[in-house]
């Protein structure tokens, strides 16, 4: 199914204050909810859905004071995406300093009320990364408001399906699972930088499990700090050198 965009002339968007910051390009999404309550009628009346919209933009706008809506798109239980800031422009709901690395895309579900996120809205989450991916440069990484900031958002229950890997409702996950490829036959280790395609496969599947590396294919101090750190949680010799057993577990150990 081919996004359901509601655009902001549809749903009556409000003109930005100021012109957005530019992105070319995001490691990913991340996902949000409300924070607040809403009425699980929305589930039975899409006007309610347009009212919500209109009240984060105005909250948004003045409550905090930002020039427009924070987020870049917002799905409701209906199958449609809301237009907020759009691609190739800067969120500012994902924190200070962090809008710059993921779009940010809201589930119109809260902390009290309608609070577990229905098939529908799941879809259009997906339907809205993906939107950005072809739209907006965004890459594979998934995540929720809560990694990296501190706060309860996206809500437990939107929370538990990113973490599980964010799966279409009914089908397979978001991305066709990686291949599990055999040891390329060498360390990969720094210093010196590594540089190969067998560095970027590894670097990939990293991402993919949720740790913030570039997939560049340049083995150098980031994927070693990485690799240490994701050693350290699996009880491996944490050396920061990705030999067979910690390239095995890459792709067999559980994602926690």
């Amino acid at each position: 199914m081919a996004i359901d965009l509601v655009t902001r002339r549809e749903w009556g968007a409000r003109q930005p204050r100021g012109a957005y910051g530019r992105l070319s390009s995001t490691r990913g999404v991340k996902v949000h909810y409300t924070g607040g309550q809403v009425s699980p009628d929305i589930v039975g009346d899409h006007a309610r859905c347009v009212a919500l919209v209109r009240s984060i933009q105005n909250h948004h706008m003045d409550g905090n004071g930002w020039i427009d809506v924070g987020y870049s798109l917002l799905a409701c239980p209906h199958r449609k995406v809301f237009e907020g800031r759009g691609p190739n422009h800067l969120p500012a709901a994902n924190g200070s300093g962090l809008n710059s690395g993921h779009y940010a895309v809201l589930g119109l579900v809260g902390s009290t009320g309608f609070t577990q996120p229905t098939d529908d809205i799941l879809h259009g989450i997906l339907d809205a990364v993906e939107y950005l991916r072809d739209k907006g440069g965004a890459g594979d990484e998934i995540k929720g408001h809560r990694d990296g900031y501190s706060t309860d958002c996206p809500g437990g229950p939107l929370y538990a399906w990113v973490k599980r890997g964010a799966p279409r409702p009914g089908g397979g996950p978001t991305d066709p699972p990686e291949p599990h490829p055999s040891f390329p036959g060498r360390v990969l280790k720094y210093p010196p930088v590594m540089v190969g395609e067998d560095v970027r496969t590894w670097q990939r599947q990293m991402r993919r499990r949720g740790w913030g590396i570039d997939v560049d294919g340049l083995y150098g101090e980031a994927s070693r700090d990485a690799c240490r750190a994701f050693q350290r949680e699996k009880g491996l010799s944490a050396t920061g050198a990705v030999n067979r057993a910690t390239w095995q577990a890459t792709w067999e150990e559980p994602v926690t």
